[in-house]
């Protein structure tokens, strides 16, 4: 079946509102063309970005072996982040944690992993300065992700390798100055139309003139 078939054709409305995190509708066995996932990338290019200086980089694995190191790493580091424990049931596997511990398990059979990165160079990252750089590259890494959707294509932004970054950074021989900004698995999704997530309220998170200005 060919990506164009399994595309949902959506309004624009739909894709921003009904783009879901995918962790446990990912297809393992079906492969994903590499040249989907370039078109998908050339998509997020256009995103915003400071200064325009696309100082953004894409680390692309599909090769089993690489990506079986690298899903080594993160499960090691989902474990220690959320270590089973005797005295607390074990999650359930609709559960944000529990998706998440499937995900890390079967990790290294999702046929291609995505690195969003930044090459900053000298710029060091400090505690006044994240929100700026981090807004150069995830813009573009949305982007890829409503692109995917409309090919067909599961995925979901993770962070929890990014406490073995620097073990991943030498495994894939990243410069000093390279930082990673996520990791997405990539997969053809087994279903393909989904409902908007569950939200709070939009009156419950505006606040109009100031944090203690009038609510909705």
């Amino acid at each position: 079946m060919s990506a164009a078939l399994d595309a949902p054709q959506l309004t624009c409305e739909e894709l921003l509102t009904t783009t879901r995190a995918v962790r446990r509708g990912l297809d393992l066995d079906r492969p994903v063309p590499l040249e989907v996932v370039k078109d998908c990338l050339r998509i997020a290019l256009q995103a915003p970005n400071g200064s325009n200086r696309q100082d953004w980089r894409w680390i692309v694995l599909a090769d089993p072996d690489r990506r079986a190191e690298v899903a080594a790493v993160y499960r090691a580091a989902f474990h220690r982040r959320f270590p089973a424990r005797p005295d607390r049931p074990a999650p359930t596997a609709r559960s944000v944690v529990g998706a998440g511990r499937e995900l890390a398990e079967k990790l290294h059979r999702v046929p291609v992993l995505l690195l969003p990165c930044l090459e900053l160079g000298e710029r060091r990252l400090t505690a006044d300065n994240q929100a700026g750089v981090w807004a150069s590259l995830a813009p573009a890494t949305w982007s890829f992700m409503l692109a995917a959707r409309t090919r067909g294509l599961g995925t979901v932004l993770t962070t929890v390798h990014l406490d073995a970054e620097a073990e991943v950074a030498a495994l894939l021989g990243l410069p000093p100055g390279v930082r990673q900004g996520g990791l997405l698995p990539v997969a053809y999704a087994r279903k393909t139309r989904f409902r908007p997530g569950p939200r709070r309220p939009l009156d419950e998170v505006l606040h109009l003139d100031g944090w203690n200005g009038a609510r909705g």
